[in-house]
């Protein structure tokens, strides 16, 4: 069983926390379709990479920024399908609020949405799309994460869903458990870890700085 020390856990948000699975790819199709963008162009980048990023690769002409200013007002009025991750409440439940925070591509409206509808209190430090300037796989998102908590980032662990996010933790010097709700376990072969479900994850207070996270 792997296991992993720690000073604290980050969490990406969709596809981790929450299953908002349905909802990113119905809002991002509807878009692509709109703009006469290839839908699968769009779907095969659209995962765990800020939608401003996204947006300058496969429309290049249009204003970003304002691209996804609209593509997440829809994203946060879409409630279809959208849920609480199994496992998510209890993991979180079993971490004190210095321990853990959430690190996501999304904006801070999305991201704060998501969490009141799936019931998980806004985490103590939350870096989204508008804290960075280099989003995922960039190492900045995680670093401005443990800065946040006020932890070294090689004593932090991350639970992510998306290569991007894996090669962000990595570039970071981060420990990552990969999750395989988004992606199958090919694609998360860089991972530290790889589970099917957060239930696997365990969590244990080390000490009164640390924590013992287990695998299994």
């Amino acid at each position: 069983m792997p296991a992993f020390r720690c000073s604290a856990i980050f969490f990406d948000l969709d596809g981790v926390l929450v299953d908002s699975t349905g909802s990113v790819d119905r809002q991002w199709r509807i878009w692509a379709r709109e703009r006469g963008i290839d839908e699968e162009k769009v779907m095969a980048i659209a995962h765990g990479v800020r939608a401003v990023e996204v947006i300058r690769i496969v429309a290049p002409a249009l204003d970003a920024e304002a691209e996804v200013r609209d593509l997440e007002k829809r994203e946060a009025a879409d409630h279809g399908g959208v849920a609480v991750m199994p496992g998510a409440i209890d993991l979180v439940r079993s971490l004190l609020a210095e321990r853990w925070g959430v690190v996501t591509s999304g904006s801070r409206h999305l991201a704060s949405a998501r969490l009141q509808l799936a019931g998980i209190p806004i985490p103590k430090a939350m870096i989204t799309a508008d804290d960075v300037v280099n989003g995922k796989p960039h190492p900045e998102p995680y670093l401005k994460g443990a800065e946040a908590l006020g932890v070294d980032a090689k004593e932090c662990l991350v639970i992510e869903d998306a290569p991007a996010g894996i090669q962000a933790a990595h570039a970071a010097g981060m420990k990552v458990i990969g999750l395989t709700s988004t992606y199958p376990a090919s694609a998360l072969g860089e991972a530290d870890s790889v589970v099917g479900e957060l239930a696997q994850i365990q969590v244990a207070q080390d000490d009164v700085r640390r924590l013992m996270v287990r695998v299994g």
